[in-house]
């Protein structure tokens, strides 16, 4: 913790289910402009999330010296106040738990964020003092979108009121009134200043720009006793003094403990929920900057709910999902919270969803909650409906991504994909096949004979037709055709054509594409986005912007498709192959102690030491490796 290049590596991330969250490195020295101890939506601004209390530093006062926690990067690689150095001790188990050591002051700082509410908790206990101890807190405040800097300006309001134990302020006009509170009473001290040069070192790695000026309003000051326990309170809404320790103690009992893998796992899984004023519940695609997205809400379902036993929350997050899917077919209105509803794999994707819960509720159960949604799909895209999805008469379905991404692969460079996938695209038509399939069956099951016999028919010649256009001689899978413009580029985008339960392959195919992935592809964090023996390999996510949107799917690794990966393995070979999944699990393992503490990267460099960048954590990356342990629960079990 004393070592700054390894902690300030190291981030946390709490959240509650509205999206709001907190954010910094393990020793409270925010890095990038999306930390914050306070970070929340502010609907009545934009649908971004926005800093309001950036930080809170504490001070212990002894015999009138003053000891300050806080730490802050300023220009020219200055860190001030070193606070970190006092730590001796951090426990992330349940509750994030910091130990400061002053001479003989022991104080421990417990942090929590409500459920369902925008409220961080922060509780401060003197385990230990010889002599009359004062604790000061400076709050350090922003007022912005995460997107941007706040800098020194005469516009900000110095007013304030006083409220229980605490003020509420609001720098400025559409921000909701920020309430600091304590649990006892303190003296405020209004002392208004600007922090000016306050430096994040994650956004200059990007090529961004990275400093700002932040604003403190005062100071709280109180007397703490051995033994004493008192309770911080920053929050969009007001709390009663007297409510804060039962607030704390319920929510600490609600807690997973971050024990082992698995519930690190089932934490992080549960921090992408959300739930809006209407009670519909989504699927955030990640933190700290990803919104809900149809595709990521699809791929990442099954595993963030089913994998754990969380069945209700399917249903609940496929009915909200259900209701925009429905919209874009029809043509209505969209509620606006769904990004990306019209990508033209969204509807295969929903379709592989429906699967996974078949499979773990039974086809009689799927078929009563999701049959006619089943059925309507198909229907849409074999009507032609969608407007980037044509179905040809070969059986394939053909979608223009030459001029935008369509793809997973959706990172552009100059207003045009980096890696343009159109035509006949490899995923695409493996998620078709297996959807026709999937529908074929539950209809027959059903009695619908007709409607049986004519998709069946339909997978017939799609079956046919992939293998004519995707299978070359060199035993992998052409990643997109599109007339005469064909992609040789070895990618992971054809494991799904294993992976899924119906496939267009022979064996013999089948195991030579998962043979391809192994030696080309495979990484201990997943599957690289491009071979290295392919043109253009980069697989390094570093640098300013355009650099980083280069090489976002050329070379780097993503657990998410290691995910499919195993399936394909375990799905080929049963449990021949389960000591080598295991072994991949263990390079996940490894990353619950570093980048975001108990959670998974978005992606990670394609070559050693496979360090994770991008966002801290990535829904798809969680699910996939909650649906693998799943999976392997399952073959252990099988003779």
């Amino acid at each position: 913790m004393t070592n700054l290049q390894e902690s300030l590596r190291r981030e946390f991330l709490r959240t509650n289910r509205s999206g709001a969250y907190s954010s910094s490195t393990l020793v409270d020295c925010n890095t990038r402009k999306y930390h914050g101890l306070l970070v929340v939506p502010v609907p009545e601004l934009d649908d971004e999330n926005h800093v309001l209390l950036s930080s809170l530093d504490c001070t212990v006062i002894q015999h009138g010296a003053e000891f300050n926690l806080g730490l802050h990067k300023y220009q020219g690689n200055n860190f001030s106040p070193n606070g970190h150095k006092y730590i001796r001790e951090f426990d992330a188990t349940k509750v994030p738990t910091t130990t400061y050591r002053v001479g003989g002051v022991i104080l421990k700082k417990e942090v929590i964020f409500q459920h369902y509410e925008d409220r961080i908790l922060i509780r401060y206990t003197l385990d230990d003092a010889h002599s009359a101890t004062t604790l000061r807190f400076r709050p350090f405040l922003a007022f912005r979108s995460v997107r941007q800097f706040t800098h020194e300006n005469s516009t900000a309001s110095r007013e304030y009121t006083e409220v229980e134990n605490g003020i509420k302020t609001c720098m400025y006009a559409g921000y909701p009134d920020l309430y600091m509170q304590f649990s006892k009473k303190n003296q405020f001290v209004f002392q208004p200043d600007w922090y000016r040069g306050i430096e994040y070192p994650k956004e200059q790695e990007r090529g961004y720009a990275s400093n700002e000026d932040l604003y403190v309003p005062g100071y709280f000051e109180l007397p703490i006793k051995k033994g004493e326990s008192i309770i911080f309170s920053a929050s969009t809404s007001p709390i009663k003094a007297t409510a804060m320790k039962k607030l704390f103690d319920e929510e600490v009992e609600e807690r997973v403990p971050r024990d082992n893998f698995y519930h690190c796992l089932v934490t992080a899984a549960h921090q992408f929920h959300r739930k809006d004023k209407n009670h519909d519940r989504y699927l955030l695609a990640g933190y700290p900057w990803f919104k809900v997205r149809a595709r990521d809400t699809f791929i990442a379902l099954p595993g963030l709910t089913l994998a754990i036993d969380e069945i209700d929350y399917f249903e609940k997050v496929m009915k909200t999902a259900e209701r925009d899917l429905r919209a874009f077919m029809e043509e209505k209105p969209l509620s606006g919270k769904i990004y990306e509803i019209e990508q033209p794999d969204v509807p295969l994707w929903a379709v592989w969803a429906m699967q996974q819960y078949a499979k773990e509720v039974g086809r009689d159960k799927c078929y009563e909650m999701y049959g006619k949604l089943l059925q309507d799909i198909v229907r849409f895209i074999m009507d032609g409906k969608h407007p980037n999805l044509r179905l040809d008469d070969n059986g394939l379905l053909y979608s223009n991504g030459r001029d935008k991404a369509v793809t997973w692969m959706n990172s552009t460079a100059n207003g045009k994909p980096v890696v343009p996938r159109s035509g006949y695209i490899v995923e695409f038509n493996a998620l078709w096949y297996n959807a026709l399939k999937f529908c074929a069956l539950m209809a027959s099951e059903k009695g619908d004979m007709e409607w049986a016999a004519n998709i069946e028919a339909l997978a017939a010649k799609v079956k046919e037709s992939f293998v004519e256009t995707f299978v070359n001689e060199y035993g992998y899978l052409l990643d997109y055709v599109d007339g005469t413009m064909i992609d040789w580029s070895v990618r992971p985008n054809m494991i799904f054509a294993v992976s899924l339960d119906y496939s267009p392959l022979n064996q013999q195919q089948m195991k030579s594409v998962v043979d391809i992935c192994t030696r080309e592809l495979l990484t201990p964090k997943g599957l690289r986005s491009l071979s290295p023996k392919s043109g253009g390999y980069n697989p390094i996510y570093v640098g300013p912007q355009t650099q980083r949107d280069y090489a976002y799917h050329q070379g780097t690794a993503w657990p998410w498709l290691g995910g499919f990966y195993m399936e394909a393995c375990l799905k080929l070979y049963k449990r021949s192959r389960l000591s080598f999944v295991e072994r991949q699990m263990v390079g996940y393992e490894d990353e619950m102690d570093y980048h975001a503490i108990g959670t998974i990267s978005e992606l990670f460099d394609g070559n050693p030491p496979f360090h994770g960048r991008g966002a801290m954590s990535f829904a798809m990356n969680v699910a996939e490796i909650l649906r693998t342990l799943k999976l392997m629960e399952k073959y252990s079990y099988q003779k």
